[in-house]
């Protein structure tokens, strides 16, 4: 087992990590209401399961751009 894929994996993972909470602080940024207090105060499930398709598009997005 070679150390570089075990590290380029992690690394990768972790910047992938951190665009996606940058893309979801942009999101609740740009948004008229605040996302997260919708979703876990008011309990929104329409909300969550749109924020959890954003997030899943991002995802895949940056997947794919990590691994060509």
């Amino acid at each position: 087992m070679e150390y570089k894929y075990i590290t380029a994996s992690i690394v990768y993972s972790l910047i992938g990590i951190i665009i996606l909470i940058i893309c979801f602080v942009a999101i609740e940024k740009i948004a008229p209401e605040n996302l997260w207090k919708k979703i876990v105060d008011e309990q929104n499930v329409a909300l969550a399961i749109l924020a959890a398709a954003f997030m899943i598009a991002v995802s895949i997005i940056i997947s794919s751009a990590i691994h060509g």
